[in-house]
């Protein structure tokens, strides 16, 4: 396993994929390539392409939908914001979609926990494991509330809560509307949030292209 040579000034990028690294070192990172997505996942640095541009629509539409919410609801959420790193003890997750709720102010993202962490799956098969079983079982360790999956390719909505038997999940598909008790009056159509995807042309992607749009 390599490790990070120490130098003067390193700037960050995809060659440094799979480096060993320790959580302090990944929260003084300051310079890196912004063509890409970094996570330290116990303790191995891991470099991703930026989500496609499917997922950055859908993010940016259940975004709008929560503001909308939030202006409608006050005093139930607080803030909500995407790409936003979540801490573990080895890890640092990049979430897609972080929610505070229940705090009645603006939360500190230094120590305030998201009551609801979201990821949108991607295509690549390795990302939708971690999705569906790491990330699962970091998020609730830490005290997540609700841990939100949602899935383009499958049309479901999954949430993972910690019930007072162990780990509860529920599947939404998409005809179904999901509501949460940690967002009173909050209503989640899935079929209405993924018809996003339909809104865009689709375009036949080149053998060459390292793009994950589509």
């Amino acid at each position: 396993m390599r490790t990070l040579t120490r130098k003067s000034h390193v700037v960050i990028g995809r060659q440094h994929n799979g480096v060993l690294m320790t959580p302090e070192e990944f929260d003084a990172i300051e310079d890196y390539d912004e063509r890409y997505c970094y996570e330290l996942i116990n303790r191995v640095l891991v470099v991703n392409p930026v989500p496609s541009y499917i997922e950055r629509d859908l993010n940016d539409e259940l975004g709008h939908w929560l503001r909308n919410y939030q202006q409608r609801n006050p005093g139930f959420l607080d803030k909500t914001v995407y790409g936003q790193y979540v801490t573990t003890a080895v890890s640092r997750r990049r979430a897609d979609r972080v929610i505070w709720a229940g705090l009645g102010r603006g939360p500190d993202p230094d120590s305030d926990l998201p009551a609801i962490v979201v990821e949108f799956v991607s295509r690549r098969r390795r990302d939708e494991l971690q999705d569906y079983i790491d990330k699962r079982d970091e998020y609730l360790a830490i005290g997540v509330s609700e841990y939100w999956i949602i899935n383009r390719f499958k049309g479901t909505l999954t949430v993972f809560r910690r019930g007072g038997d162990g780990v509860e999940e529920r599947t939404v598909s998409d005809r179904e509307v999901y509501k949460t008790p940690l967002l009173p009056g909050f209503e989640l159509p899935l079929g209405k949030l993924l018809a996003v995807c339909d809104t865009w042309k689709k375009t036949t992607k080149k053998k060459s292209s390292k793009r994950t749009d589509e």
